[in-house]
C-alpha cells in the first residue's frame, strides 16, 4: 500500500486501482485545472473545491463543473469520460481581487442550459450569487460584512427551494438567506427562537425582510462543514469543537449527536438512503454515525493525516428490500417499521434502481452494502465498504451458541434504556472469554486490547463461521460498546470499565434498533477486499500510537488552537475526558474497526475533492488540478483513442 513506509514508494503516484467491480483508471487527458496546467503555489490558499450541475442539455453533454484555485473561480463543460478536457475554453473565469472563493454550490432546480445559479462563498465573509453561462453578477450577500466577518466555510442551497440557501463561517454560526431580500444597511437585530444544548436559533428582527432570515450558533469554533438528508429533513453539522450535531431543518431541533476521537470534524455526509452518517476529521479516522440509533457504529483507519472529505458512492451502494429471512422470529418489529429516505439529490436517481444488480456477485441476494469514500492530507484516497456484519451484528446465526450473546449485557442499548451491569454479567463475560486460546501475552491492559485483537491469528475466533468476512478488523461482529468476547482475550476486566462507562441514556427519538430490511449477505471475491492479515502488524503499530497518544491534553491539541475563545483548554479537556467511553464517543476497542478496500496514493499534495458521478469519480488536490477515474468498463474512446498510453502506465495493486 503507498501509505506504508517513508521510501521510494511513498512518491509513487498511483493511476488506476483495484476493487471487486473491475479496474478504476485515471483518465488523464480528461484532467481540469487552470489553462496553463501549472501547478498553483497552494501555500496560504483556500482548499480547491469542486461542484457540479447538470442543465440537461439535449445534447447529452449536459454536465458543467465549478472550481475555484486560489483567487480564480473556472466554469467548464465537463466532459468526463467520453472527451478530452479543452482548458482553453472556459465558459466564464473569474480573479478576485482581496478575496479568495472558499466554497461554491449549484442550484439543480433551476439550472437550463441558458442559466445557472451559482453560490459563491468567500474568506471574507461575502456570499456572491452569479450566473458563469450569462456571465452577471446578480447579487452579493454580506457585502459590507455586517452580518458575519469570517470566511464562509459552507455554502448550500436548501434542497427543494429555489430562492433560499444556508451559510456557514468559522464563527460557529450558520445563517439561511433568501435571495430575494436584500442584507439591510446596518447590522441585524436578533431574537431568540430556539435554545438547546451548545445551540441556539435566532430570526433577524426588522420591520421589512432581509436577510438573514434565521442564525444558527452551534457549537464551539468553527462549523466546517454541514450537509443536509437526502429528504432535506435533517441537518448534519461538522465542527471544530468535534462533534457531529443532526438536527431537524425546518422544527430546529436536535435529533442526536457525536463526538470525535480527538480534534475537530471537518467534513461530514449522509448515505443515500438517508440512515447513515459518514464524518471524517483530525483523529485521521473516518467514523460511522447511525440515524436511527444515534450511535456511532463503526470506525475506519486508514488515512495517516486529517481526513479533508467523505463521500458515498450511490452507484455501488446496494439497499434491497427483499423478504424478510426466516431466521428473523425475534421481536425485531423495527424491522417493518423503516425510514424511506429519497434519494433525491441530483444523479441519484438514475443509478440507485440498478445498485443491486451491480453488487449481486452471488446466487445469495445481497441486502446492504455501502460503498463510501474518503480523502486526506495524507494525499490519500480511501474506499471503504460498510457491509452486514457491521450494521447488523445481532445477526440470529449461532450466537448463542458461540457466547456473544453476552455481549447484550455490556453494549449501549439502542432503545433509550439505561445500561446497567452486573458481577454475573463481567463473570459470563471472563467464562466466555476463557474458551478462547490466549493470545495476549502483554496482558489485560486496556490499551493494547484493540491491537492485540487485530494480531490474533485465529480468525476462526475472531467471528463465527457462519458470518460473512467484511474488510474490517477481527473485531467487526461486536455491534456497539463493550468487548467482543471472541475477539478480546483475557480482558473482562476492560468489558466492566466499558460497559460500566457506558450506562448512558441515549437521547435518540427514534428506537429502531435495525431500520433496513435484512436477508443473508455472503461477500465473494474476498481475497479482493482490503488486505486483513497482511498489514494487521501495521494496524498494530497504528492503533498503539493513537491509544499512545491519547491523553486528555493530545484529545483536544489540535482543536483547541483553533476553538474562539468562548472556552478555555481546561474546558475542552474536560469535555473530551466526560465523553470519551460514552455513546457520544465510545473508546476503540467499543467498537468495529474496518479496513480500507483501497488506500492508494493519488496526488503530490493534500486532497480537498471527492465526487463520486454514475461514469467516473473525481478527486483533486490543492495543486488545482482535478481529476477524472473512470468506473470499471466506462473508460470508453476516451482511453482507447485519445489516450493509448493510459493503460500501461498504471499499476495495479
Amino acid at each position: 500500500m503507498a501509505a506504508e513506509g517513508g521510501g521510494k514508494e511513498m512518491n509513487e503516484i498511483k493511476t488506476q486501482f483495484t476493487t471487486r467491480e473491475g479496474v478504476y483508471k485515471l483518465l488523464t487527458h480528461s484532467e481540469y485545472s487552470r489553462p496553463n496546467r501549472v501547478p498553483f503555489n497552494s501555500q496560504g490558499s483556500n482548499p480547491v473545491k469542486v461542484s457540479f450541475v447538470n442543465v440537461n442539455d439535449q445534447s447529452g453533454n449536459g454536465d458543467r463543473i465549478c472550481f475555484n484555485v486560489g483567487r480564480e473561480l473556472y466554469f467548464y463543460i465537463y466532459k468526463g469520460v467520453r472527451k478530452a478536457a479543452d482548458l482553453s475554453k472556459p465558459i466564464d473565469k473569474r480573479v478576485y481581487k482581496g478575496t479568495q472563493p472558499t466554497c461554491h454550490d449549484f442550484n439543480p432546480i433551476t439550472a437550463t442550459a441558458e442559466s445557472v445559479c451559482l453560490l459563491v462563498g468567500f474568506s471574507a465573509g461575502q456570499v456572491q450569487l452569479i450566473d458563469p453561462i450569462k456571465k452577471e453578477t446578480s447579487k452579493l450577500f454580506n457585502e459590507e460584512r455586517l452580518i458575519d466577518k469570517s470566511r464562509v466555510t459552507c455554502v448550500r442551497w436548501v434542497p427543494g427551494s429555489e430562492s433560499l440557501f444556508l451559510v456557514a463561517h468559522s464563527s460557529g454560526s450558520m445563517y439561511l438567506y433568501n435571495v430575494e431580500n436584500t442584507c439591510g444597511t446596518t447590522a441585524p437585530h436578533y431574537q431568540l427562537l430556539k435554545q438547546g444544548e451548545n445551540y441556539a436559533v435566532h430570526t433577524c428582527k426588522s420591520k421589512s425582510a432581509r436577510n438573514p432570515l434565521l442564525r444558527w450558533t452551534v457549537g464551539e469554533g468553527a462549523l466546517n462543514e454541514f450537509a443536509f438528508s437526502p429528504d432535506g429533513k435533517f441537518l448534519a453539522c461538522a465542527s471544530q469543537d468535534g462533534f457531529l450535531r443532526v438536527f431537524g431543518f425546518d422544527a430546529a431541533e436536535l435529533h442526536g449527536t457525536m463526538k470525535s476521537y480527538f480534534g475537530g470534524l471537518l467534513c461530514v455526509c449522509w448515505s443515500p438512503d438517508g440512515r447513515y452518517i459518514v464524518a471524517g476529521g483530525e483523529d485521521d479516522l473516518v467514523t460511522v454515525w447511525s440515524f436511527s440509533d444515534c450511535r456511532v457504529i463503526a470506525r475506519g483507519h486508514g488515512h495517516k493525516s486529517w481526513v479533508s472529505v467523505v463521500a458515498f458512492d450511490h452507484c455501488t451502494t446496494s439497499v434491497e428490500d427483499g423478504d424478510l429471512p426466516a431466521e428473523f422470529s425475534g421481536s425485531d418489529e423495527e424491522f417493518h417499521e423503516q425510514i424511506h429516505f429519497g434519494v433525491g439529490r441530483d444523479r441519484a436517481n438514475s443509478a440507485h434502481s440498478r445498485l443491486s444488480k451491480r453488487n449481486s456477485t452471488d446466487s445469495r441476494p445481497v441486502s446492504v452494502t455501502y460503498r463510501f469514500g474518503s480523502v486526506g492530507q495524507d494525499t490519500q484516497m480511501c474506499l471503504w465498504d460498510l457491509t452486514e456484519d457491521i450494521l447488523f451484528p445481532h445477526l440470529p446465526l449461532s450466537r448463542t451458541r458461540t457466547h456473544t450473546n453476552v455481549m447484550s449485557a455490556t453494549s449501549p442499548p439502542a432503545t433509550g434504556q439505561t445500561t446497567t451491569t452486573t458481577t454475573t454479567t463481567t463473570t459470563t463475560t471472563a467464562t466466555a472469554t476463557a474458551t478462547v486460546p490466549a493470545t495476549n501475552p502483554s496482558g489485560t491492559n486496556g490499551k493494547d486490547n484493540t491491537s492485540n485483537s487485530s494480531t490474533s491469528g485465529n480468525p476462526p475466533n475472531s467471528l463465527p463461521s457462519t458470518l460473512p468476512r467484511s474488510n474490517s478488523l477481527p473485531h467487526s461482529s461486536n455491534p456497539t460498546g463493550g468487548s467482543t468476547p471472541n475477539s478480546h482475550t483475557g480482558s473482562s476486566s476492560t468489558t466492566a470499565a466499558a460497559a460500566s462507562s457506558s450506562t448512558t441514556t441515549t437521547t435518540s427519538t427514534s428506537t429502531k434498533a435495525n431500520s433496513i430490511i435484512d436477508s443473508a449477505f455472503i461477500a465473494t471475491g474476498v481475497s479482493k477486499f482490503a488486505t486483513l492479515s497482511l498489514h494487521d502488524s501495521r494496524k498494530e503499530r497504528h492503533e498503539k500510537d493513537h491509544k499512545r497518544n491519547h491523553s486528555m491534553g493530545h484529545i483536544s491539541s489540535k482543536s483547541s488552537d483553533k476553538l474562539n475563545q468562548l472556552s478555555s483548554t481546561r474546558t475542552a479537556k474536560a469535555e473530551a475526558a466526560k465523553t470519551l467511553g460514552t455513546l457520544l464517543c465510545p473508546r476503540m476497542e467499543d467498537v468495529p474497526l474496518l479496513e480500507p478496500l483501497v488506500c492508494k496514493k493519488i496526488a503530490h499534495e493534500r486532497l480537498t475533492v471527492l465526487i463520486f458521478l454514475e461514469d467516473c469519480l473525481v478527486t483533486a488536490c490543492q495543486e488545482g488540478f482535478v481529476c477524472t477515474w473512470a468506473r470499471p468498463g466506462k473508460v470508453g474512446l476516451l482511453s482507447s483513442q485519445n489516450n493509448p498510453a493510459n493503460s500501461p502506465s498504471g499499476t495495479v495493486v
